[in-house]
């Protein structure tokens, strides 16, 4: 049998994640999916950068995520904007679950990719930053432009 190769998905990242909140303790978790928002994805026709999650009765749901229509699809073709379930453990939703509820954090989706051809969300429980925060993190960029800038002249 012939090696299948292995074709290289499109990953949706979440640019805003880092720049305004403190990344905290990660999870997987999968997506329940309509057949032309997979399809979608895997042509890379989405973006999260305002999406969330809130922990609803029926589980934790991603908001505000857009996934473009199919171009091929037809008249059942999904919505861009609607809730998407996530799958994730009991033991982990409760972790979540208490994380959240300790105050100041909220769930945030990192990244959306694909694993063995499944959907997959990263999600992390991240607390808020703070105007002068993030004004900290702009300088240590800046500080290290400068140093990497500096080593490469000195070459």
């Amino acid at each position: 049998m012939a090696a299948r190769r292995e074709q290289s998905l499109p990953e949706v990242s979440n640019p805003k994640a880092g720049r305004d909140y403190f990344i905290g303790p990660t999870y997987e978790a999968g997506l329940m999916l309509l057949g032309t928002e997979v399809k979608a994805l895997r042509l890379g026709r989405a973006n999260i950068a305002d999406a969330f999650i809130r922990i609803s009765p029926k589980g934790p749901m991603l908001y505000h995520a857009h996934i473009a229509e199919y171009d091929f699809g037809n008249l059942n073709n999904h919505s861009t904007y609607r809730p998407r379930k996530l799958l994730l453990k009991q033991a982990e939703i409760a972790k979540i679950t208490g994380e959240v509820q300790s105050g100041g954090a909220a769930i945030v989706p990192l990244k959306i990719y694909f694993k063995h051809g499944l959907a997959k969300c990263l999600l992390t429980v991240g607390k808020g930053k703070k105007q002068h925060d993030k004004r900290h993190d702009i300088k240590e960029r800046d500080a290290k432009r400068e140093i990497s800038r500096a080593l490469s002249r000195r070459r």
